[in-house]
């Protein structure tokens, strides 16, 4: 059988929960890099008009009745662009590298196609956006990225710049190999983690990226610990494995 030839594309997938403000102009930017043939919305339970708001932006919209979590999302954009892979076949070339793209970027994401050079070229597995100070400042203290960047040091050996970094480009054997994913939060810290372990090339990219990042009310402390309960638990479950195969040899 000869090889097959690597894509010359990309498809973008974007979680979004209650994003209609911003995910026209995230799909719109993605839409029009030329390395971009597919873009899928994930509508993860949303309440308001996420849905409709990216599929007149031009985009295959997925929607989940209740929100699942951003690796739920994850799984379900993935597997709707293979959907679309067998229902629109390109004999004799790979499956598409999955580039995940933030619902919040809006303008600025046209400027996630630096994630896909090195993955389309062969050069890594995995790329990771490094963004730039964002023109407002969050009001995080860093525990989560210092909790993240710590475990996959531990874990992995190598010391991420943003660990918690959503916009990433990855190769489809790069993804199927990372399954399971980690439930919501800790889907990037253990995506890394899992990669990296597995033999996988994963490199961080800058990028000029710029989203909505949060402050310092209720909702966003509840959301700021909700992250560092899920990337304790997906660095704990590895530490779990890790010692149960140590007894097993």
């Amino acid at each position: 059988m000869p090889a097959l030839r690597p894509s010359p594309t990309v498809a973008v997938v974007i979680p979004a929960k209650d994003e209609q403000e911003r995910i026209a102009a995230t799909v719109r930017a993605v839409s029009s890099l030329p390395v971009v043939d597919v873009v899928v919305v994930v509508d993860d339970g949303s309440a308001d008009l996420t849905a409709k708001v990216a599929r007149d932006a031009g985009a295959l919209v997925v929607a989940h009745a209740r929100n699942r979590g951003k690796a739920a999302a994850m799984r379900t954009g993935a597997r709707a662009v293979a959907e679309r892979e067998r229902a629109l076949p390109r004999p004799g070339v790979r499956a598409r590298p999955l580039l995940f793209v933030d619902a919040d970027l809006a303008d600025s994401a046209v400027r996630t196609e630096p994630l896909t050079v090195p993955v389309l070229a062969g050069e890594a597995d995995m790329t990771i956006a490094v963004l730039p100070p964002q023109a407002t400042a969050g009001g995080g203290r860093g525990l989560v990225v210092g909790l993240a960047r710590r475990g996959t040091v531990a874990a992995a050996g190598w010391s991420p710049q943003q660990p918690l970094s959503g916009m990433r480009c990855l190769t489809r054997a790069a993804f199927e190999a990372a399954l399971p994913l980690a439930p919501g939060w800790g889907v990037e810290t253990a995506l890394t983690i899992d990669l990296l372990r597995a033999g996988f090339r994963v490199v961080e990219v800058p990028c000029d990226l710029h989203h909505r990042v949060t402050g310092k009310d209720l909702r966003a402390q509840l959301h700021r610990a909700a992250q560092y309960r899920d990337v304790a638990r997906a660095l704990g479950r590895r530490r779990v494995v890790d010692a149960l195969r140590r007894l097993a040899r």
